[in-house]
Formats: C-alpha cells, structure tokens, sequence
C-alpha cells in the first residue's frame, strides 16, 4: 500500500505557485523568471522553466538549512527510499561522496577503500588528509572488465585493516555488477566499521524486487545514488542517505553545507521532488517494463553472430554477486572491433549514443524512460554491425586488466596532490611518484591514485588503452601525454 503522503511534491508544488503568483522579483537570478534570458534559449526550451529558477526564498525554502518546503521533500524522499534521513545534491554524486568521506574520516586517518572506487571517493580522500588502504575487486579478462568486491575479500580487507573505521565500497558498478551488500554490511557492523557506499547507478534497486538490494536496505551507513542517472532527475541531481546512528547526520548537514552552492538549482531539486514521488507510486510498474524490455534485447542480441551481452547466469558464476538487468554489457570483440569503435560506427552511421564504451564493450543503459521502439533500433543497428567483414576477432597485445594494486603508496594522497611537481613525458614515468588521480573515463575507476609509485606496466596500459581510443583523465598533453610527479 503507498502511503497517500508519497504522492505529494511539496517543493515542486511551491515553485509552481510561487511562479503563479506573478510577485516582482528584485532577487537573483538577473534574467528575472526568463524576461532578461536569450531569446534563442527561451524559443529552444519554452518560458516556463525560467519562473521555477529561482534562489532562495521564504516560500521555497533553503538547502543549506531547510525548514519548510525542501525539509519536507527530503522527509519524503527518506521515507520513500527506507533511509533515517536523505540529504538532496545539486552537484550529482560526486559531491556526496566527497561528503560521506569527510562526513566519517578524520585527517591521518586510514580509510578502506574498494580499488574499483570512482575517482570522488579518491577526491574526498585528498581533501580529508586520509590514507587509503585499498582491496581489489576481481577482474574478468574475457570481458575485460572490474566484476566487483566479494564479501569474503571485503571481510578480510576489514580484519587486515583494524585502523580503519570507515570502509568505502562502489555497488552496483557502472556494468550492473552489484556486490553482496547484506553481507558485507553484516560483517562491517560486527567489526565496527562504518560502511559507506556509492551507489551512483542504483538509485532504482530499492522499488523493484527483481534488482539486487540496495544498500540502504542493506543497513549500509551511508549511501550516495545518483537520481538523474536511471530515474527521472535531471543532470546533477543526487540523494545521500543516512541509516542508523553510527554517523552524526548532523555533521553530514554541516559538511554538506560547506560543499555545496549556496545559489543551488531549485529546477534540479524539483527534479528530485518529482522523481522520488514516481518511484514511491509508479516505481515497480515503471521499473518492471524497463527490466522486460532490457531482458528481451539481451535475449535478442545474444542471437546475434559474434555478439555477447552479460546475463545473470554468468554473474552468479563469478560468486556472490548480482546482475542489475537494466545494463547492457555487450562483447564486440568477436566482431574484430573495439568497443570504442563500434560506439562510433553506432553514433556516425545509426544515430544511436550508448552510455560507454570500453575496450572489449558497449554499456547500454534500459530506463523507465526507453521504449520498445528504441530497443528495436539498437537491435537492429547490432545486426547490421555484425553483419559486416570487420576482420579476426580483436585480440590485444597485452591483456585488459588494469594493474592495480592494494595499497603501494609513498606518501599520503593529500601530500602528493599539494606537493611540489614536475611534468614528465608518461614514457618516463615509472618510478616516479604520481600527483594526480589517473583514470580511463568513464568508468572513472583509477589506474593511479597521487602517492602511488607508477609502474612500467601502467604507463604501458595508459599508452596501449590510448591507442585504442580510451580518454584518459590526469594525463596532460605536452604535447606528447604528459603526467604530473613529485619533484625530487
């Protein structure tokens, strides 16, 4: 039964009466309800959503202290979501996992960390003067992708690493692959740990049976998911929710308030307002068409010569984990293609723009806002791809796995961010000490992360992934690729 207060959107319901209202407005923003905005931007998008951009005002309330409107939504979104408390974001997930770092980590601290984190938990970190010590998640070379962390590899990192309070994990990943949250929360909770979670493509997972649990359900501390990625917020717009009292969500309001915009979106956070009203009502109708049309594309695209979409019976092969069956994780390489190249032929000649790209695959994302149409039509372009002489199946000169380690650091994150630098050709970079959190994006997982001594196998990696098309963040072009490294 939906309680009849989740069909309520207080502070999309405020904008719009206050834009109603026709009030003369000599407050920010100076295009005044769209009067003084480009008559070109107003012509694309229409007038009305220039009256809802508003700043803070009695009647819609204030993110950085809400008492009314706004403080009411997040009620809402809390109780919706099964957290104590939900926080919006106005700058996506990235600020809420800076924010949950900051939140539990003191500076000199230790702080277990995921390897497969995205490069905010490591960003967070920098700021909070902390030191990670990482664990690895397991690696599928056939598909050439990070699966995710086991439960039995999280509770030995736990007991490997009695300082560290705080242990940050990233579930479901960007491909779907979900750990098993309940356990792991399980044994953080027996070891004393404040488990945090960065659950930016799983803000879905709590209103369909058929998804693996989310981490809010799992009891997880603290849990960021980032709305506008799967369900209907738009760009930027995140929640963080807070279980349980293990952390002060009092400091979580505190930390927020320093890292977010005192001038935040009320567009966005109207967003949010509405998306959390259409999971609370229509969540399980909405989500359970999305998860038939992605099962019958993957069924559909597993037919296909020379094509393999991941499916849940592999994901429970490589252990305790689960699939969230809205991604498509689709193998090209038979086709003699890289997955960067086949996401540009899909882009140039059939229109259609997947999520991502990566070596050996596609991402393809299924959302309660796809139709059958559009899954027809990446089926069909699939097909078509396949049916050309791309050549031999791709077979690269080193394998894809990243070489990444559990913790190899000379100095602290923080100090080698701050520290005194040089730029170096990356050919003459192992050995060196890195500044800069190094990625292939997306995902966003880091290859370097600043303190760490780089490898001759990483700078190998970085220069084989761009040669095949991957963009590489933290790499300068000087104008050969360039890094940034501790002076001596």
């Amino acid at each position: 039964m939906i309680p009849e207060r989740q069909y309520r959107t207080p502070l999309f319901d405020a904008l719009v009466a206050l834009a109603e209202a026709r009030k003369v407005s000599f407050h920010t923003p100076g295009h005044k309800s769209g009067k003084g905005i480009s008559t070109r931007f107003r012509k694309f998008v229409g007038s009305k959503i220039f009256t809802i951009d508003l700043t803070t005002l009695d009647e819609v309330d204030c993110l950085q202290k809400p008492v009314g409107v706004i403080r009411e939504a997040q009620e809402l979104a809390a109780e919706a979501h099964g957290a104590d408390r939900s926080f919006f974001l106005v700058n996506g997930t990235t600020v809420g996992n800076h924010a949950m770092i900051l939140s539990t980590v003191l500076p000199g601290e230790e702080v277990l960390v995921a390897r497969n984190a995205h490069k905010s938990i490591l960003a967070g970190i920098i700021l909070s003067g902390a030191t990670p010590r990482f664990f690895l998640p397991t690696f599928d070379p056939d598909l050439g992708i990070a699966i995710n962390v086991s439960a039995a590899a999280a509770e030995d990192a736990m007991r490997a690493h009695p300082k560290a309070r705080v242990v940050a994990l990233t579930s479901p990943n960007y491909y779907g692959i979900a750990a098993d949250m309940p356990t792991i929360v399980a044994a953080g909770q027996r070891q004393g740990k404040v488990v945090i979670v960065d659950e930016a493509h799983g803000p879905h997972l709590h209103f369909h049976p058929a998804l693996p649990p989310s981490a809010v359900d799992a009891g997880a501390d603290l849990t960021v998911q980032s709305t506008h990625k799967i369900v209907g917020g738009m760009t930027q717009a995140s929640m963080l929710h807070v279980k349980g009292t293990a952390v002060d969500a009092g400091r979580v309001a505190g930390i927020l308030q320093m890292l977010q915009s005192t001038s935040p979106s009320y567009i966005l956070m109207a967003s949010l307002d509405l998306a959390r009203m259409q999971m609370a009502t229509e969540g399980r109708k909405l989500l359970g068409k999305a998860i038939e049309l992605a099962e019958e594309a993957r069924s559909r695209i597993n037919r296909i010569p020379g094509l393999r979409c991941l499916d849940s019976r592999q994901v429970k092969e490589w252990g305790d984990l689960s699939l969230d069956v809205t991604k498509l994780t689709i193998s090209v390489k038979e086709l003699g293609l890289t997955g960067y190249a086949a996401s540009a032929l899909l882009n140039s000649e059939f229109d259609i723009q997947v999520e991502m790209a990566d070596l050996f695959n596609l991402l393809v994302i299924v959302s309660i806002g796809d139709r059958r149409d559009d899954l027809d039509r990446l089926v069909r372009a699939l097909e078509a791809l396949a049916g050309r002489a791309h050549g031999p199946a791709f077979v690269p000169e080193i394998l894809p796995t990243p070489p990444i380690h559990e913790t190899r650091l000379a100095c602290s994150p923080r100090e080698a961010y701050f520290g005194k630098y040089v730029y170096v050709p990356l050919n003459q970079a192992a050995g060196r000490i890195t500044c800069d959190i190094v990625t292939i994006y997306p995902p966003g997982v880091p290859i370097l992360t600043p303190g760490e001594e780089i490898s001759r196998q990483a700078v190998e990696y970085l220069q084989f992934l761009g040669r095949h098309g991957a963009r590489i963040d933290g790499v300068i072009e000087l104008p050969d690729p360039g890094i940034r490294v501790l002076a001596h």
